[in-house]
């Protein structure tokens, strides 16, 4: 079922966990998948290179409320909300006395190490690896250098956190040369999950302004994004026939 032209998850949370665990203990199939927003929703609508990208993703993940209720109003029965931080956590807790593998690929400078730490608070020792990007564009060696690292490691899964859309971008790129389970981008989860960012409360996320919450602590970087973002998600919505 599509809001604004791309297809997302519509089963919920629970069954997501469960098809996800399913398929990571398949053969490798560097299945992209991630948790969209309405920012790479909106991205996707405007941009024909962009939206060529998001295509080549297994799965989108309802990652915001507007957008669960976007697919209800259009007949899903099931569709709830998926955020990164969400089921990054559960999927690294239940995957803990298994042989799933996690890589870790994002944040600022020290704080995938931290999140592993955090991983094993959570009970979860498979943490195989830890990558911090630069923040630059990198060239296509500088991407096999990284898929290199992750592939000796032997990871299951590899989770991502620059930013959307940057991490969209990152992931796509990098799959064409990881042999692992899936990429998974994850925004704000590095942050989240290490304290540097506070979470909005279920309460706030539920009735859909999460988006408020974040700004309010993060005016400087995201207004200009929510600014551009929040009025055009809701057009086109007001204006898709899909």
């Amino acid at each position: 079922m599509k809001v604004i032209g791309t297809k997302l998850y519509d089963k919920g949370f629970e069954t997501a966990v469960s098809e996800f665990l399913d398929l990571i203990k398949q053969e490798p199939k560097n299945l992209l998948i991630s948790p969209s927003d309405a920012n790479v929703l909106v991205l996707a609508k405007e941009d024909e290179y962009f939206r060529a990208i998001t295509e080549d993703f297994y799965w989108h993940f309802p990652d915001g409320m507007p957008s669960v209720w976007m697919l209800k109003l259009k007949g899903s029965k099931t569709a709830t909300r998926i955020s990164g931080p969400d089921f990054f956590l559960r999927i690294v807790k239940d995957s803990a006395n298994t042989n799933i593998k996690h890589f870790l690929c994002g944040g600022a400078e020290g704080v995938a190490d931290l999140l592993k730490n955090q991983c094993h608070l959570w009970g979860n020792h498979n943490i195989v690896g830890t990558y911090c990007p630069p923040f630059k564009e990198l060239s296509e060696e500088e991407i096999k250098c990284i898929a290199e690292e992750i592939n000796e490691s032997k990871a299951s899964i590899v989770w991502i956190g620059l930013g959307a859309p940057k991490q969209v971008y990152f992931s796509q790129r990098l799959a064409k040369y990881t042999k692992v389970g899936a990429l998974i981008p994850i925004g704000a989860a590095f942050d989240f999950h290490t304290n540097r960012v506070k979470k909005a409360p279920n309460w706030v996320q539920q009735i859909g302004m999460e988006w408020f919450f974040r700004l309010v602590q993060e005016p400087n970087r995201l207004l200009k994004r929510y600014g551009r973002v929040v009025p055009k998600f809701i057009y086109y919505n007001l204006i898709d026939k899909d």
